[in-house]
């Protein structure tokens, strides 16, 4: 995809963002890795609603700016964008957000863990919160390295959500899928709470993922349960 197609989607990924209330004022940021130690990332100060191409900045694995207009400059949590894609080789495209239902889970910190929905365990699997982190610090990449070993999406403790994607839309596919995943839980505590899926039917779920989903990604499973992917 040319660079210029690539601002055009990322534009796309923020309006929607913005439209399903994501965040409020500025909140928020995504970036995609461009190749050539280069990422193309939003820049600080800019509501997802109101971004435009000429606004997005390329920077490269330090952080620093290849290319910007207008004196935008990116996020100072660009840190934790980075080390998801050094820590993993595999992620095209990182989304942080605080989307209500999935950041209420944050903030109480409390993971979502209940293995109530097919397509969350298949597409997901458990979604843990990394520890309280500064934000802009280095503690925010270190509190969620550990995670992104087995997980593709991570709620910030009393802050928000991050996924990640082999490209653009499946980062923004996994946040989209752990905010409605979110959103049913909470409402299913209101009828008693969501009964889990027994545990002989996760197992068959994730050996359909790897069968017939063809999922990317990784998945708690698959370091633990290593025996289902057979």
């Amino acid at each position: 995809m040319e660079i210029s197609e690539m601002k055009e989607q990322l534009c796309k990924v923020c309006h929607m963002m913005g439209e399903n209330g994501w965040g409020a004022s500025n909140d928020g940021n995504v970036s995609v890795r461009l190749g050539g130690g280069r990422f193309l990332a939003t820049p600080t100060g800019v509501s997802k609603k109101l971004m435009e191409p000429e606004m997005l900045v390329v920077i490269d694995e330090k952080g620093d700016i290849v290319e910007a207009f207008g004196g935008h400059r990116p996020s100072s949590e660009i840190k934790m964008h980075l080390r998801c894609y050094a820590e993993r080789p595999d992620v095209g495209a990182v989304v942080h957000s605080h989307p209500p239902s999935a950041t209420a889970y944050a903030a109480a910190g409390v993971p979502l863990a209940d293995d109530a929905l097919i397509e969350a365990f298949i597409n997901l699997g458990e979604v843990p919160v990394a520890p309280y982190a500064a934000p802009s610090t280095e503690e925010v990449p270190d509190s969620i390295a550990p995670l992104l070993k087995d997980h593709d999406a991570v709620l910030l403790a009393n802050h928000g959500a991050l996924t990640v994607g082999v490209d653009l839309m499946h980062a923004y596919f996994a946040m989209e899928t752990l905010e409605h995943w979110a959103q049913i839980s909470l409402n299913a505590k209101l009828l008693g709470g969501a009964k889990p899926i027994p545990q002989e039917k996760l197992d068959q779920l994730y050996r359909l993922r790897n069968q017939y989903y063809h999922c990317t990604g990784r998945h708690p499973y698959d370091t633990s349960r290593p025996d289902l992917q057979k």
